[in-house]
């Protein structure tokens, strides 16, 4: 089970630490995953909240992609004002205090303690134990005007580009995403709330998640997907936004699963949006609703999702 460590917090049994914001784990943050188990020691992981912006992935979203990759411990470190204020020294002094480290291993692009000054370089002479610097990975996702695949480094910021965009296709080749999408793919997760149940009245219910406010979301729209629920996988249509027809102005991700029966009330589940289908739209009626979203769940069973 993932233990997670809050301020002050310990973890005194030998151990590799990964360190870094960790945000998630797209393809560059696998690798260096990757180098950790290879001392087949419990793994821990470093991970950044309360910065500036959304998150590509909530602190509760994060957990459980590490527990799905056989993290050990995660060390949660809040970035605040004092962490932004502390010296790489002190950092990495109050670090090592806590956790058992006897390998490290960080990114070439690893900054740490105020100002970011705090270099792999620094880290070596720090460290109670030996660092592995793993370098970057880079990946040829896409192609520039004239055809030709140019590559770029993976990290985070990318990630976040290719959500705001709505490019999911390369958000999850970033993210190492395969067929399944369900360990590795971006996601949103939440508990099932109770809707206006309106769905149900014309043969589509629906299940409803909060938007959690610090969640960082694709363009408003509809998309085909998968949701993740304590009952199996379902193939499902996604509405992100406002649900005009209704008048609802409010955000919220509301979802119909393909071939699921019953309620998941105050369950968790996750969503995966994989392919836009349309912008959210006003239809003159439910019937008219019925039969778009009729033209939807036939081109999300063509797809094979």
């Amino acid at each position: 089970m993932l233990k997670i460590l809050r301020a002050g917090e310990c973890f005194r049994e030998p151990c590799t630490l990964l360190l870094g914001g960790f945000d998630g784990l797209h393809l560059g943050h696998r690798a260096l995953l990757a180098e950790a188990k290879k001392a087949k020691l419990p793994i821990g992981i470093t991970t950044l909240f309360g910065g500036k912006g959304r998150m590509l992935f909530t602190r509760e979203e994060r957990e459980f992609l590490f527990a799905q990759a056989g993290v050990a411990f995660v060390c949660e470190i809040a970035f605040d004002q004092t962490v932004k204020s502390t010296s790489a020294e002190d950092f990495a002094a109050e670090l090592f205090s806590r956790i058992a480290a006897k390998r490290i291993v960080c990114g070439e692009d690893f900054r740490f303690g105020c100002g970011a000054l705090g270099t792999p370089e620094l880290l070596k002479e720090l460290a109670p134990c030996p660092v592995e610097v793993v370098p970057f990975v880079r990946s040829a996702l896409r192609a520039d005007a004239s055809g030709k695949l140019r590559t770029r480094k993976i990290s985070t910021h990318v990630c976040k580009t290719y959500v705001k965009t709505g490019e999911l296709s390369l958000l999850n080749a970033c993210l190492g995403a395969d067929g399944s999408f369900c360990d590795r793919a971006y996601f949103v997760q939440g508990v099932v709330e109770h809707g206006r149940q309106v769905g149900r009245t014309y043969g589509f219910p629906t299940l409803n998640l909060a938007v959690p406010p610090v969640k960082l979301l694709p363009p408003d729209g509809v998309y085909g997907g998968i949701c993740a629920t304590p009952r199996g996988n379902f193939p499902c249509i996604v509405n992100l936004g406002a649900r005009p027809t209704f008048g609802v102005k409010e955000k919220k991700i509301e979802a119909y699963l393909d071939g699921f029966s019953g309620d998941l009330y105050g369950e968790t589940v996750r969503v995966y949006p994989v392919e836009f289908y349309r912008g959210i739209e006003k239809f003159p009626s439910a019937e008219a609703l019925k039969h778009q979203l009729e033209a939807d769940i036939a081109r999300l069973r063509r797809s094979g999702i």
